[in-house]
């Protein structure tokens, strides 16, 4: 049966069964050594002169060649050990080969960091891209990050549901991507651009502690930590937990995330700070601010959470009030009478989690007062009856009782870049897309068929 690479250790003197890609290849005269490489990382092969058709077999061997192997793993000697490869003090002697697939040679090399190469050249051929070893740790440290973060909130309490990928469209803050509903000409549905309005419906239905995995779709400019189109939040939502107990839920989760995946970093100070979002203005002229002690040393961490935040900001393109989060972000109690009065003065109880200058979750405790959400819902420009409208099954909702609930949503992707060292969001996710929201190795977005249009009612207008 074949084995990993990395499960030769302790097997010396035994026959094993290999299998991976050519990383490598040296021809020593009688001697040819190959790289395997597979998921688990790298084994030298050594072929011997002994069986001319095996060393004839080899001799063909080129780098990214599938193959699989059987063979001996013995000790390399002495002075060919390689310290700084974890099977490296290993060899296995080839017995027999055989060839499960030709490669033509990549496009750029496969043996770097990557960071040198043309990005767009690296997205076009992002299979071959991801064969990288940095790239590979990544994609496993994601993985082991959601799988710790799936336990400790399932041992909290927490019930993991997931909600709709194709929803009712809702003015929330970013632009959405509308679908056109086939079985009801002239509608659409919109994907997700946040599980707010359900989660909140989870609490009113009693289940008190809910996350997610969520992918989260949204039609807006990217940068550097937001990637275009779609994301990963971690998205949770609880009942009858006040905010200074929900901040403390996300601190304890961190902690022990980066104690477990990532032993070699620091975290600046814990507790974590709770800085007033005057204060970080004041103070760093920013309000997500990089609070290390030495900007230069990447395994330092300063986690911080700013609050205390302005519900709104004045827009004066669209003479509106804004939410700084979003329109069901509760006002503090005190502050109620200023809607009315001046809506400026207003603070929310909202809460954002800051990481080295990255700001990598925000929430907030949310409005449960019917006539509170009326007069936010007309502050930011929203009039009472397209409120009612298109909020009418939350309202209702919430007439059958609601709890007192917040949340906060931690943009996964997002919160890797610190953690693993990246430059930005393309470096962590599996199949990211350009800055204009290209998919090069697909070809996405791309044209459709004329009968698909015909059949959910389009036309498409070309602009001159």
């Amino acid at each position: 049966m074949r084995i990993y690479s990395i499960e030769i250790l302790g097997k010396v003197g035994e026959e094993v069964e290999l299998a991976g890609w050519v990383d490598s290849r040296r021809d020593h005269g009688k001697l040819i050594f190959i790289d395997l490489r597979d998921k688990e990382g790298l084994a030298q092969l050594v072929f011997r002169g002994e069986d001319e058709n095996l060393r004839k077999k080899a001799d063909e061997l080129r780098p990214e060649w599938v193959i699989q192997i059987k063979g001996k793993v013995v000790e390399r000697p002495e002075e060919m050990k390689n310290p700084n490869l974890e099977t490296g003090n290993l060899e296995v002697g080839v017995s027999e080969l055989e060839v499960l697939a030709k490669a033509e040679t990549p496009p750029f090399p496969l043996d770097t960091d990557g960071y040198e190469i043309n990005e767009e050249l690296r997205l076009k051929y992002r299979y071959l891209d991801l064969r990288r070893q940095r790239l590979k740790r990544n994609l496993v440290i994601r993985h082991q990050a959601a799988q710790f973060v799936r336990k400790f909130l399932s041992d909290w309490g927490f019930t993991e549901i997931e909600t709709p990928y194709i929803t009712k469209g809702t003015p929330e803050g970013a632009r959405e991507f509308v679908m056109p509903a086939r079985l009801h000409p002239g509608k659409f549905y919109v994907l997700p651009q946040s599980p707010q309005q359900f989660k909140q419906m989870l609490m009113v239905a009693g289940l008190e502690r809910y996350f997610q995995l969520a992918r989260v779709f949204r039609d807006e400019d990217p940068r550097a930590d937001r990637a275009y189109g779609e994301a990963t939040q971690i998205d949770i939502e609880v009942s009858f937990m006040s905010q200074e107990e929900i901040l403390s839920l996300i601190e304890e989760m961190f902690i022990e995330l980066v104690g477990k995946l990532f032993p070699e970093k620091r975290i600046t100070q814990v507790p974590f700070p709770r800085i007033s979002y005057d204060e970080a203005m004041a103070k760093y002229k920013a309000d997500k601010p990089d609070l290390r002690e030495n900007k230069e040393d990447p395994n330092e961490l300063a986690f911080c959470f700013i609050v205390g935040w302005p519900m709104f900001e004045w827009n004066e393109e669209e003479k509106r009030w804004d939410p700084h989060h979003h329109i069901f972000t509760a006002p503090r109690a005190s502050d109620i009478p200023l809607l009315d009065s001046d809506p400026a003065k207003v603070r929310s109880w909202q809460h954002d989690l800051v990481l080295n200058g990255y700001e990598i979750a925000g929430g907030s405790i949310r409005i449960t007062d019917p006539e509170v959400q009326a007069k936010v819902f007309e502050l930011v420009g929203i009039p009472k009856e397209e409120g009612r409208s298109r909020f009418e099954h939350m309202l209702e909702a919430f007439s059958y009782g609601v709890p007192p609930h917040g949340g906060i949503a931690i943009g996964f992707d997002r919160m890797l870049i610190p953690l693993l060292n990246e430059p930005n969001l393309r470096e962590v996710m599996a199949f990211p897309k350009t800055g204009d929201g290209r998919d090069l190795m697909t070809g996405a977005p791309s044209e459709i068929e004329e009968k698909q249009l015909k059949e959910l009612g389009i036309e498409i207008k070309k602009k001159k």
